[in-house]
């Protein structure tokens, strides 16, 4: 499980990411990266160190249990691969239908080769 500093929560934090941040589709997801969180301020005490991840996983990836398996097992690949991000950035992983059929171990090499996409691009632009 994430901690809780490292978790998006609210609609206004997803739709930040997904309008205003970068996107790379894989064939079982879509990730949205976001480097700097709009509304830090550089005095504020309480705004956390470290990268977050939210997940969206839509009724067209399954029922119920499929859902929750999918958020399950794209949560533990985000915690392997979360250090790579910077502590400002918010990242956002929606499912695709193909991740229902998809076991850790693709949807894991899926979201490496998009993080390679989205900060490798990012690295290079500089």
């Amino acid at each position: 499980m994430l901690p809780a500093q490292a978790r998006l929560r609210r609609r206004p934090e997803f739709t930040a990411v997904v309008r205003s941040g970068r996107r790379a589709g894989r064939p079982t997801m879509v990730l949205h990266y976001l480097s700097e969180r709009p509304g830090q301020s550089a005095g504020d005490d309480t705004s956390p160190v470290a990268a977050r991840a939210g997940f969206v996983v839509g009724k067209a990836v399954g029922n119920s249990v499929v859902r929750h398996r999918v958020t399950r097992r794209l949560r533990a690949v985000v915690r392997a691969e979360l250090d790579r991000l910077p502590g400002t950035a918010d990242l956002v992983v929606r499912a695709r239908p193909e991740a229902a059929d998809a076991d850790s171990a693709v949807l894991h090499r899926d979201l490496s080769a998009g993080l390679d996409r989205l900060l490798g691009d990012r690295v290079r632009s500089r």
